[in-house]
């Protein structure tokens, strides 16, 4: 059986609150081999983006340990974290959080060229992405001047540009009308599988949800297999 990509193993995060303490994750264990998509549900609320930020490195448990690659991350110091952000794990926002200034060709090959590829191989890399998520005629468009799900469409790309082996999404269509978050849904799930990417996807859509390989619900703090 091959190694997970990525696992959880007893994670729990507390935030506290004046005199109380909110127990968000108590204890979650989870796990995704190569190539398998994870949709993640749950009520808003439940922890969904928490449990994404401690599994793409973004925030340090309470207790347990994120493993990538069968390496616990706990001891890393933050630059060696940022590294595995910037080159073993690409994220997907509900909102695009583009560089308004900037193309969405540009918007591409920024993540590359801080990962130290060259602008001429970003650009190629920018392009291949761009166009295979149906934005060929579009490169040089600014945000602003792209719908929603166009704009949506260069986040994926962004995501998927320094080759990563997991993809965290939160919400990733939950801004979008239901015929446009199927077809940019469709069009991610698309590419992540012929990239043959892990993925964790946090969605309330259930039909979206019975798209992946699995599901898993968080709530209450605990995750249960649905």
């Amino acid at each position: 059986m091959n190694q997970p990509v990525f696992r959880l193993a007893g994670i729990v995060r507390d935030y506290p609150q004046g005199r109380t303490v909110l127990h968000v994750l108590r204890g979650v264990a989870l796990s995704a081999a190569p190539g398998e998509l994870v949709a993640l549900v749950g009520p808003s609320g439940s922890g969904k983006s928490t449990l994404l930020h401690v599994a793409g490195l973004l925030e340090r448990p309470d207790a347990g340990e994120v493993f990538l690659d069968g390496e616990p991350c706990g001891p890393l110091d933050d630059d060696r974290r940022t590294a595995l952000r910037r080159g073993r794990i690409g994220f997907v926002y509900q909102y695009h959080h583009l560089l308004p200034e900037f193309s969405a060709e540009e918007n591409v090959i920024l993540p590359q060229m801080i990962a130290g590829v060259g602008r001429a191989a970003g650009r190629a890399r920018a392009r291949e992405l761009l166009g295979s998520l149906g934005l060929a005629d579009r490169v040089d468009h600014r945000p602003g001047q792209l719908s929603g799900g166009e704009q949506q469409r260069v986040a994926i790309a962004r995501a998927l540009a320094n080759r990563p082996a997991i993809v965290l999404a939160d919400e990733p269509t939950g801004n979008l009308d239901p015929a446009t978050a199927e077809e940019v849904f469709a069009l991610f799930v698309g590419l992540a599988r012929d990239a043959g990417l892990t993925a964790l996807i946090a969605t309330h859509n259930p039909a979206l949800a019975a798209r992946m390989d699995r599901s898993v619900r968080l709530e209450n703090g605990n995750l249960v297999e649905v």
